[in-house]
């Protein structure tokens, strides 16, 4: 039993439970917890702001499928990681953010770094904000959120320890209890059997995957189970942004990741049986108040509140898209096969779709096109809230599922680069990329430095259309003069280059394919500026 601070015993148990990588700054509130880091064997990534090492544990933690931990300071480093914290919430991601704390804050003001409530303004963007005053609790926090991220909806945790508790000695922590294969869930062969009865009366059985579909696909292994069922049942199906890829795009009863468009309100009221399963449908999957659905829905998820919400499902069921549910619903394949869907309506469905997409925002749609015939069918994505992004949303379908990440739901600009950085890190033999806008970029484009000081071969497309283009077509929409929407961008490459990175200004589509191949083999990351003159 050797004593250390409790700080370097915290680094100490997180390697014991598989914590590999930290991302954080140091200061002199939190340095107790820097002690161990080395001595532990992980890695730390130093951001250049608070804001951008939660992202970057965002990033790691969804392309490596373990929580992402950050250490962040008392007060304003904590302040500065909350918009993180708020969009891992809201994509169930599963980060730890591990702060300092003050003393004593009720007899003293004026201390350095001090809130008048530090753990309840945490949390407000997470889903929960604790204080570990002893390493027994400590300890005991840091165990909770591990076992929750892995037996429930993953969604950022925070836990804050005293300053001097953590310089206190104390005993190591408890030896690792071995988790089990994950969320134990309601579906039981007796309380899915009116389920089976829907689906054999069912002549156009309906299924909508959101990314907790996606979550436990064994995607190593080529598992193609969602696949099997749906071809078995006759099934068609939509995919939210996130779940992409689950479906190959190839599959004839397929109609993609349009459920934001208006049209796919009509193609669920024709569903007999429509089966939401992993997926809040929200207003950031649908873009509409209703579903549309006029037959029976199903849900399933791990989260109660989804399960029970405004779209008043006909039967809820609790559970992860895994392991028993899984092998039940493909049991369920057997049953004779339905005809109610023709190719044809598909086929004609995505083509209005995508036209208007490329209609709503033009010239975006050819080099989305362009780029994805050229990447490498196991390349991850990072993308901003940008033009650019949502178009791609939508007519990008991934080869793999799991491989694009966006900030939805919470939406914050400035996502793209460190997630992308957090990511790679995840995946360094792998290739990564981020997108990005040119504003969105400059809230986080800092971590350029971080990206450098890795020797990440990270591509970063940047979006230039010169404004806050998707706030200046609202407004005209709103019959709003545009004002507050064009800003003076700097020298992009320049100040690439002024960080270490690379810096290109592709003329053309060609040139823009070539500059990204070129990006993902290079030792650092390379910045690509892209402009709506290049097509």
């Amino acid at each position: 039993m050797t004593k250390r601070a409790l700080g370097a015993q915290i680094s100490h148990m997180l390697k014991s439970r598989g914590v590999d990588v930290i991302f954080g700054i140091p200061g002199v509130h939190n340095q107790e917890l820097y002690r161990g880091i080395e001595e532990a064997g992980m890695t730390h990534v130093l951001a250049r702001h608070e804001q951008g090492a939660g992202f970057m544990a965002d990033g790691y933690a969804r392309a490596s499928g373990r929580p992402g931990v950050a250490y962040v300071i008392t007060g304003p480093g904590l302040c500065n990681i909350m918009t993180p914290m708020g969009q891992a919430y809201s994509d169930s991601v599963p980060i730890l953010v591990i702060s300092s704390c003050l003393d004593e804050t009720a007899a003293i003001r004026g201390q350095l770094h001090q809130m008048r409530d530090q753990k309840a303004a945490a949390a407000t963007v997470c889903d929960w904000s604790e204080e570990a005053r002893t390493p027994q609790a400590a300890y005991g926090l840091v165990d909770r959120a591990l076992t929750e991220f892995h037996t429930r909806r993953p969604r950022s945790k925070h836990i804050q320890v005293p300053i001097s508790a953590l310089g206190a000695p104390a005993d190591p922590a408890p030896a690792p209890v071995e988790m089990g294969p994950g969320p134990v869930d309601q579906a039981s062969p007796l309380r899915l059997e009116p389920l089976r009865e829907w689906l054999r009366a069912s002549k156009r059985p309906l299924f909508i995957f959101g990314g907790g579909a996606v979550r436990h696909l064994d995607t190593a292994s080529g598992d193609h189970q969602w696949l099997d069922m749906l071809r078995g049942m006759g099934a068609a199906s939509f995919t939210t942004y996130a779940a992409r890829g689950l479906i190959p795009e190839g599959f004839p009863l397929h109609f993609g990741s349009y459920l934001g468009r208006p049209a796919s309100a009509d193609v669920i009221a024709s569903a007999d049986l429509v089966i939401a399963v992993g997926t809040e449908l929200s207003e950031c999957d649908l873009w509409r108040d209703d579903l549309g659905h006029k037959g029976r829905l199903v849900r399933i998820d791990l989260d109660p509140e989804v399960v029970s919400d405004r779209h008043a499902a006909d039967m809820q069921i609790l559970g992860g898209a895994h392991g028993h549910l899984v092998s039940a619903l493909i049991e369920m394949q057997e049953e004779p096969a339905k005809t109610g869907w023709a190719v044809s309506e598909v086929t004609s469905f995505r083509a209005a779709a995508r036209s208007e997409v490329d209609a709503e925002r033009p010239g975006i749609v050819p080099i989305c096109d362009a780029l994805r015939a050229e990447l490498p069918d196991d390349t991850m994505i990072y993308s901003d809230m940008t033009q650019f992004a949502y178009v791609a949303n939508e007519v990008w379908h991934m080869p793999k599922p799991g491989h694009w990440h966006h900030p939805t739901g919470f939406g914050t600009l400035g996502y793209a680069l460190p997630a992308a950085v957090g990511g790679a890190m995840a995946r360094r033999d792998k290739p990564t990329m981020a997108i990005a806008g040119d504003y969105g970029f400059q809230y986080t484009l800092q971590e350029l430095g971080a990206a450098v000081e890795l020797g990440l071969p990270l591509p970063i497309l940047l979006w230039d259309n010169g404004k806050l283009k998707e706030i200046d077509d609202s407004m005209i929409s709103a019959q709003i003069a545009p004002k507050a929407v064009v800003a003076h961008n700097p020298d992009f490459g320049a100040l690439a280059r002024a960080y270490g990175a690379y810096a290109t200004r592709p003329a053309d589509l060609k040139e823009l394919v070539r500059d990204v191949g070129q990006a993902f083999k290079a030792d650092r990351p390379t910045l690509i500026h892209m402009t709506p003159d290049m097509l």
